[in-house]
């Protein structure tokens, strides 16, 4: 049995794109991130302590995985075995950015704590995986930019040592106001349509 890719989102740009088709979202007088969170529909407390990182990548998953597609296939399988593979580029910059500036001017020297609730690349798998109840292996790795081909590799070898069944693998990447998300859920599959290869990957990716 192949692994197939179930469903992807794309946020770029201030938009959202679930399987190839555009969100419409109302921004009203939100921010772009709080405004698909209301869109959702979401009562999750803890968004509003995250980073803006943090916060991408959770609404980034949540519009991903609360699709029918993806729910559909959440629900045959075993949650032990769902894994989270993902990348990035800037990490916590922008909040060490402003932890930076609000040390640098000895006389506004008042570095704050609350700068770093929520902030680690790690508390988004962390939040992902209660979230949804996935106790597979997961992992973050830093790369310059989105390296499809590590990630295909590194999720496939999960699959073939029987590590994971289904994962969440993909790229998500926040500084300076400037957010961008690629993310897909590949799970087993009968048919060769949407297979998990680097060109399927690539052509979603756009």
């Amino acid at each position: 049995m192949s692994m197939k890719i179930i469903s992807y989102i794309q946020i770029k740009q201030q938009q959202a794109w679930l399987n190839g088709e555009a969100l419409d979202l109302n921004l009203e007088d939100n921010t772009f991130l709080k405004a698909i969170y209301k869109h959702l529909g979401l009562k999750y407390p803890k968004f509003y302590k995250m980073d803006e990182l943090s916060k991408l990548g959770f609404i980034a998953s949540e519009l991903l995985l609360q699709n029918e597609a993806s729910k559909k296939a959440i629900a045959s399988l075993d949650s032990s075995k769902i894994g989270i593979v993902l990348q990035n580029s800037d990490s916590t910059i922008d909040v060490d950015s402003s932890f930076y500036d609000s040390i640098i001017d000895e006389q506004k020297h008042f570095p704050s704590p609350a700068l770093f609730v929520y902030t680690l690349p790690n508390i988004v798998l962390g939040e992902i995986s209660i979230r949804n109840k996935f106790m597979g292996e997961n992992a973050l790795f830093i790369f310059e930019k989105y390296n499809a081909e590590f990630g295909l590799s590194y999720i496939n070898n999960l699959v073939e040592k029987n590590k994971i069944e289904a994962c969440l693998g993909g790229w998500f990447n926040a500084n300076n106001g400037d957010y961008e998300a690629f993310l897909y859920f590949v799970a087993p599959g009968n048919t060769t349509e949407n297979e998990h290869t680097i060109e399927n990957i690539l052509k979603k990716n756009i």
